[in-house]
């Protein structure tokens, strides 16, 4: 017996049904044997609950009674608090701190970065520093800590006499 004619039947019992299928299923339950079980079985069940339930009389109105329900159920009922309005200071704070944070990462990276580059260049080229006066050339080997000072006498300016000596 399928789910369908199962619940055609209970539909039949309870006298929910149009004439038409209701002789069907009266039908139904004449042929089958299964059918006439599952109909004396959903009537006895409906018989049985029909005489345990007990007769509940109230001593107040129906509507007086509920809105008494009514009324606990709002009083037990968790009061929610509104959250608190958050001020501007402490939004900027929230946004400021991680940005600033990030700025000072980015600035000591960037500076560590220069510095070790111009350590790598230096290291590597060495520097050469010419004074046009002095006559003198400075030579800086970072890689070794040399320094060579070249001093030319005679001067190669051309504004000063040239002196020999003999």
């Amino acid at each position: 017996m399928s789910t369908e004619q199962q619940l055609k039947l209970q539909a039949f019992l309870d006298g929910e049904l149009p004439d038409g299928e209701a002789r069907e299923v009266a039908a139904l339950i004449a042929r089958d044997a299964e059918a006439a079980r599952l109909h004396a079985e959903l009537k006895n069940t409906r018989l049985a609950l029909k005489g345990s339930e007990p007769g509940m009389v109230l001593p107040e109105s129906r509507e007086f009674f509920w809105s008494k329900i009514q009324r606990e159920i709002e009083r037990t009922a968790p009061v929610v608090k509104p959250e608190p309005q958050v001020s501007i200071f402490s939004m900027l704070r929230r946004l400021l701190v991680p940005m600033v944070s990030v700025a000072a990462l980015v600035i000591i990276g960037v500076i560590a970065a220069k510095q070790f580059s111009s350590t790598a260049d230096a290291a590597t080229v060495g520097t050469v520093t010419e004074l046009a006066d002095a006559g003198a050339v400075t030579y800086h080997n970072y890689e070794t800590g040399t320094t060579l000072v070249w001093l030319s006498y005679p001067s190669n300016d051309p504004a000063q006499p040239k002196t020999t000596t003999q």
